[in-house]
């Protein structure tokens, strides 16, 4: 059988490939040796050494456990993953996990951090349908939000507070039932003592303070982290000079907001209606 020449300078997948198939080639292993020791089968370790299929966080740590490579490979595939993300996210991700206030605004979509997995799949899937990810990116993409969420499920979880823009809510995503089970989500997310979610109605109109999704941390010296996005880039910035009038701002758009009961009573009535 012809042997495919690869290169590894070629993306972050066919370096993670290369680096699998030397490890596999210095201990003498065929495909289907290193494949039994791994779990998996000869044509998906051939597909992932020749980058042909991006390996998961389960297949890295396999590799790491086999080839005694400590975290490697978990490592590069978090590097690989990272680099379908927008700029600074990954670092704000790691802030993330360690903050002890979390402050929210988001536009269009629910909050990363508040979406169910229907509702993420979903989202997903339409990037893939559009050519902007692969379905493996996509597979990514839930794992590593479902691993964002389960950060902040932690002994003493950080205070959550969310404003979400009403066309969160309105918008459609992936029909009634997910629509039905992501406004119960909100519900569940709105009775904890450590949260608090408002809803910045249509009708606040020009007094609405952001056009696009902020994310304000307070970690646990008390420095904070503001980060965000548009749709094609990504800002983190630590500077306390910048970051206080977000903060101004925030407590602005609060105000403005419907409270929590008013809120919560809006999106009852609408999951009654995807019911």
């Amino acid at each position: 059988m012809n042997k495919k020449d690869l290169n590894p300078d070629a993306s972050p997948a066919a370096a993670f490939g290369a680096r699998i198939r030397s490890l596999r080639e210095e201990r003498g292993w065929k495909q289907e040796e290193l494949a039994e020791k791994l779990g998996y089968s000869g044509t998906h370790v051939s597909a992932v050494e020749t980058g042909r299929k991006l390996p998961t966080v389960r297949f890295s740590r396999s590799a790491d456990r086999v080839f005694g490579a400590g975290d490697m490979f978990e490592r590069l595939w978090r590097e690989l993953r990272n680099g379908v993300l927008l700029e600074g996210f990954p670092e704000y991700v790691g802030y993330e996990a360690r903050a002890v206030e979390i402050r929210l605004f988001e536009i269009g979509i629910i909050p990363g951090l508040l979406q169910t997995p229907e509702y993420a799949r979903v989202l997903a899937e339409s990037a893939v349908e559009r050519g902007a990810i692969t379905p493996e990116q996509a597979d990514e993409r839930v794992a590593f939000l479902a691993e964002r969420q389960s950060a902040l499920e932690r002994a003493q979880p950080p205070l959550m507070l969310v404003v979400m823009d009403e066309s969160c809510i309105r918008r459609p995503v992936g029909g009634p039932g997910v629509m039905a089970r992501q406004m119960a989500r909100l519900v569940e997310f709105a009775k904890k003592p450590t949260t608090v979610l408002q809803t910045a109605p249509f009708d606040l109109g020009e007094r609405r303070a952001f056009n696009l999704p902020v994310n304000l941390l307070t970690l646990p010296d008390r420095s904070m982290v503001a980060y965000a996005e548009s749709q094609t880039q990504g800002h983190l910035d630590r500077e306390i000079t910048s970051i206080l009038p977000l903060l101004t701002t925030y407590h602005q758009l609060q105000a403005e907001a419907l409270s929590q009961a008013a809120s919560v009573a809006m999106v009852r009535s609408l999951e009654r209606e995807f019911l």
